[in-house]
């Protein structure tokens, strides 16, 4: 037995081994550098995304509220949710920057907000279809019931994380995301 465990010990030790004069603390500092360089531009490229497409829904809407105001308040309030998984996502990237922790409320939040947002979207297509037959109605009726049982499931999971999460994550989380 003592001589597997040796030559386990003897074999990872060897393998690393052709890593020692690559891997030092400078080599891993500038590792972790560009690291957080790619963070920090993903998280600017979200902030910049989310303002190109908030001013381009406020003009989509501005343009065909004339035409159609409920398609108008429908495809902003779509245009306007997608914002804030955008935002969301930015300030996850903020948080992340700040903490080096990646916490899993944010995506849940995330994704409760695109399943409202697909919800919004099947339902406004529906609502304007000219002929509506069984088939469409059904597949509709499905796809709603999925996003609601998806919304549901991600609620009850927020709740089960935020119950389980030590009481110094969810502070550092709910104020973190309130700045």
């Amino acid at each position: 037995m003592e001589k597997v465990v040796e030559l386990v010990r003897h074999n990872q030790t060897k393998r690393w081994s052709f890593f020692e004069g690559i891997l030092s603390d400078r080599t891993i500092g500038m590792m972790e550098a560009l690291d957080g360089f790619g963070y920090f531009t993903t998280g600017l490229s979200f902030l910049a995304v989310s303002m190109v497409l908030f001013l381009r829904a406020w003009y989509v809407f501005a343009v065909a509220v004339g035409d159609d105001p409920v398609l108008a308040v429908l495809g902003l309030v779509h245009d306007l949710l997608l914002v804030i998984i955008l935002l969301e996502l930015f300030r996850t990237t903020i948080n992340f920057l700040k903490t080096k922790v990646i916490t899993l409320e944010p995506f849940l939040y995330i994704c409760v907000i695109a399943s409202t947002r697909r919800i919004l979207t099947t339902g406004a297509q529906v609502s304007y279809m000219g002929e509506l037959t069984d088939l469409i109605f059904n597949r509709y009726l499905m796809d709603l019931g999925a996003n609601v049982l998806v919304v549901v499931v991600l609620i009850i999971a927020v709740y089960f994380s935020r119950r389980t999460a030590p009481p110094a994550m969810i502070w550092r989380s709910e104020h973190s995301s309130s700045h």
